[in-house]
């Protein structure tokens, strides 16, 4: 549970980024922070997370070796503080 008494949901993200040396997670849920949550390369040389944020949508991107990369399974693009293109998704 959240702080206004609603529950978080998971929610798992995926990135495709075969030749990365790193990739992490960054949004609005984590203040765009690159060292908040770091994803986990998998034997297929994807890189997933499993993150809990609360209902509601979300902005985000995937930061592939230190590149701001869109997620091309997102539900939609919008853009951050800053104007770049972001990742959008809707979490209920």
């Amino acid at each position: 549970m959240n702080v206004y008494g609603k529950p978080m949901q998971a929610v798992n993200f995926i990135c495709s980024a075969t030749e990365a040396q790193s990739v992490s997670l960054v949004g609005d849920f984590n203040d765009w922070n690159p060292r908040a949550n770091l994803m986990k390369q998998l034997d297929d040389k994807a890189w997933t997370i499993r993150v809990e944020v609360k209902h509601g949508h979300h902005r985000y991107a995937f930061m592939v070796d230190e590149v701001l990369t869109l997620d091309p399974r997102a539900m939609g693009i919008t853009r951050n503080d800053k104007g770049e293109r972001v990742s959008l998704v809707a979490v209920s």
